[in-house]
């Protein structure tokens, strides 16, 4: 192409094309938030290596996410991001679970007061002295044990298949109340099926509807850690002295009926380790709660995120100042 026919396709760009704009800002739809910074803490405590997560300003309201069996704070790794923009959240492994030490179940008592004591030392030693509690499965008895020793630090409790009363004990318990009656090995033995992959990823799935929602991490996660060696032993302990806690329901209900604390109940509805008469009982002794009934099953927070996280944001906004 000669030096004429070059200059008049410049000009003709220069006529037809349009006139480049000034860049604009980006629309509020496309602003990314900050991403959450999360802290991944080990706390030596009465010995051990207390493993927790922690996030957000902590001069902020506390939550305090306790976990269940057979995961550790890893199960509230989604909910945390959720929560910390607004409040401090700490969430921690209790001893042979998670990332905290795990010591050999003859030279440590894995038992809930045990737990439960580790627990609050952790809390003490980390100077966090009011909380609202989100209590799941194991992290029910532990969190009632402390709302019982230090009423005045609960702000409010968080229910999530986190049982309390007899109602919701039904005949997932039969092999484990065999125990309790008669700790012989045969008895003990029978359980170790508990601690298996089939169960284990059987908890997580049952009472789902659409099992694509659960991320299968959750229970490879969980069956790598009770896989450790002597794990099986610790958890059969903890089975047994499980006992314990339905010995305390009666002080749980009380603390509940007296301090009607602010409490938001969402229950995977077609949990059976923990069936739905245990969510509704809890209404017996505090009227007041919230009780919201999910379409999922023990493990909820895996598959019904999207529903149950605002639930938790809107009560946390009615009970706690916030930020």
């Amino acid at each position: 192409m000669n030096a004429i026919a070059l200059g008049a396709l410049a000009a003709a760009l220069a006529v037809t094309a349009p006139a480049a704009r000034a860049a604009e800002p980006a629309s509020p739809a496309t602003v990314q938030a900050p991403e959450t910074v999360i802290h991944y803490r080990t706390a030596k405590v009465q010995g051990l290596d207390i493993f927790y997560r922690e996030a957000g300003p902590k001069d902020a309201p506390t939550v305090l996410l306790l976990h269940g069996f057979p995961s550790s704070s890893f199960q509230y790794r989604n909910l945390i991001p959720a929560l910390a923009t607004r409040y401090h959240v700490i969430a921690p492994d209790y001893p042979g679970f998670g990332q905290s030490s795990a010591p050999d179940h003859t030279q440590f008592a894995y038992t809930f007061a045990h737990l439960t004591d580790v627990t609050e030392a952790l809390l003490d030693q980390i100077g966090v002295t009011r909380y609202t509690m989100y209590i799941q499965d194991y992290g029910a008895p532990i969190g009632l044990r402390l709302a019982l020793r230090h009423p005045d630090r609960v702000t409010g409790l968080i229910v999530q298949n986190g049982n309390a009363y007899l109602d919701g004990i039904q005949d997932f318990w039969k092999p484990v109340q065999a125990l309790w009656a008669d700790p012989s090995p045969a008895n003990r033995n029978a359980l170790r099926k508990v601690v298996t992959p089939e169960i284990t990823k059987w908890q997580y799935l049952n009472g789902v509807s659409d099992p694509s929602r659960v991320d299968p991490d959750s229970w490879g996660h969980d069956q790598a850690l009770l896989d450790r060696p002597g794990n099986d032993e610790i958890q059969l302990d903890l089975f047994y002295d499980y006992r314990t806690n339905l010995a305390l329901y009666p002080q749980f209900q009380a603390f509940f009926r007296t301090r009607k604390p602010p409490m938001l109940i969402v229950w995977g509805a077609n949990d059976e380790c923990f069936v739905v008469a245990g969510a509704k009982a809890y209404l017996r002794d505090n009227p007041k709660a919230e009780l919201h009934l999910i379409d999922s099953g023990h493990f909820a927070l895996e598959d019904k995120a999207d529903e149950i996280v605002p639930l938790i944001q809107d009560f946390l906004g009615r009970t706690l100042p916030g930020r």
